[in-house]
């Protein structure tokens, strides 16, 4: 253990690990400024700390956390999700703070807005020369998750069938030790739960969309609407098999498509549970 980690333990201790979260959300969005696609640049706090405080924020909630190294894969399936799980608008500025927070674990899942009108307050709320910019911009972005969806799906497949392996060993192999075990189940949960997570918040970006297609057709109508619902329907499609992946099953079955609650939110999905 490093000695910032054992400090970090230690203040945990002291002061309750929610007060630790909260100031390490302070210090990392002080800190870190923007990257490659958005994503916060490496620094310290997002390579060395987040890591290790969110392994012991799940643990505490009472999550599946394993401390296996992550393979290739389960790396890449990480950074993919990340586009995912964050909110479609880069306007969200608090809300993208908290789902990288959750994407880190430092933070629970269901802290992430469930808000379908987000997405439009955020796409209407700043300066655009025109009525057509607000629905290119829409149909950009449907179009862009449509592009990084198979991408994910294929590494999602190579984490489970790497999982089964996995599984397989652990539970039939003589030289695989006792202590071993546990830590193999909660990374198997831990991929699966990041992958139903994937599925629950791409069904809410396309909620997002619509919803802000029709408030767009409402307040200022325009034939760029049709872009924008083609783009729609070609992410719907491109995302249905996503949620339909054969999936081990440790929550209970393959992944399902999200559903709302019939009032403009979606249910957040309980992942990341042991």
């Amino acid at each position: 253990m490093t000695r910032i980690s054992a400090d970090l333990r230690r203040l945990a201790c002291r002061r309750g690990w929610h007060r630790v979260a909260l100031l390490l959300a302070a210090l990392t969005g002080a800190c870190a400024g923007p990257g490659d696609l958005g994503r916060p640049r490496p620094d310290v706090f997002s390579q060395l700390v987040a890591p290790q405080v969110g392994f012991w924020s799940a643990t505490f909630r009472g999550e599946a956390a394993s401390h296996f190294r992550f393979t290739d894969d389960e790396e890449q399936l990480r950074d993919r999700a990340w586009r995912f799980i964050m909110p479609g608008h880069e306007r969200s500025v608090f809300q993208a703070r908290i789902s990288d927070l959750a994407h880190a674990r430092i933070l629970p899942v269901q802290m992430q807005s469930s808000a379908v009108s987000d997405y439009f307050n955020a796409l209407t709320g700043g300066s655009f020369s025109s009525q057509a910019s607000r629905y290119a911009r829409l149909a950009e972005d449907a179009n862009a998750d449509r592009l990084l969806i198979g991408p994910f799906r294929a590494n999602a497949m190579r984490v489970v069938a790497a999982d089964r392996v996995r599984m397989r060993a652990a539970e039939a192999s003589p030289h695989v030790a006792p202590t071993q075990i546990d830590p193999a189940h909660a990374r198997v949960v831990e991929n699966e739960g990041l992958i139903l997570w994937v599925c629950e918040r791409v069904g809410f970006r396309i909620e997002s969309y619509r919803y802000a297609l029709a408030n767009l057709v409402v307040e200022m109508p325009s034939r760029e609407a049709i872009r924008a619902e083609r783009a729609i329907m070609a992410l719907e499609a491109e995302a249905a098999p996503l949620c339909k992946l054969p999936l081990i099953g440790v929550f209970g079955g393959a992944g399902q498509e999200p559903k709302g609650d019939g009032d403009g939110g979606g249910k957040a999905p309980v992942v990341y549970k042991g």
